[in-house]
């Protein structure tokens, strides 16, 4: 199966934002190449919000292009099998934890926003660090921060608060 099929599929089993999961499934049927970063009219991209093994805390990049707090994330890869691995892959290279694990149920919601590449339709997932990770600062990252979940509105935009509060919701 291929990762435009994946994404279909788990888009079409998503539950919630309809209107939103409709736009993600309408650019895909129309957009064979629509996973990519070389789709200008918008590509599919997977995030995950890394949360601390005591569920406290969420730990945060400053994205180095975009100057904010995000959570990790990105462009789908062609060695990405699954929007979960794609997920996974970017949350582990940008916070530098290994042994990630994707809260269960799938994307925890949808989150279509603009770039400076393009529209991105971001599949948001949320996963769980294990005990005793220490993060590390890659390239695409000026800094990486731990915040309790009351200071997450304090520096990081709406969408990261609605994240927040969608994982807070599943877990």
């Amino acid at each position: 199966m291929s990762l435009h099929d994946d994404a279909v599929l788990v888009l079409k089993a998503y539950e919630g934002q309809d209107e939103l999961r409709q736009v993600y499934l309408d650019h895909l049927a129309t957009h064979p190449d629509g996973m990519w970063k070389a789709c200008a009219d918008g590509h599919v991209t997977a995030s995950a919000l890394v949360i601390d093994p005591s569920r406290e805390r969420v730990l945060l990049t400053l994205h180095k292009k975009l100057r904010m707090w995000l959570q990790m994330g990105g462009h789908c890869e062609p060695v990405d099998e699954t929007l979960a691995r794609a997920a996974l892959r970017e949350g582990t290279e940008e916070s530098g934890i290994a042994g990630l694990a994707l809260l269960a149920g799938g994307p925890v919601r949808l989150d279509r926003h603009h770039t400076p590449c393009a529209w991105h339709l971001d599949v948001q997932y949320a996963a769980v660090a294990p005990p005793g990770a220490v993060e590390a600062i890659s390239d695409e990252s000026l800094d990486l921060r731990w915040f309790p979940y009351a200071e997450v509105a304090d520096v990081a935009d709406d969408s990261v608060v609605r994240l927040l509060e969608a994982t807070r919701a599943r877990l």
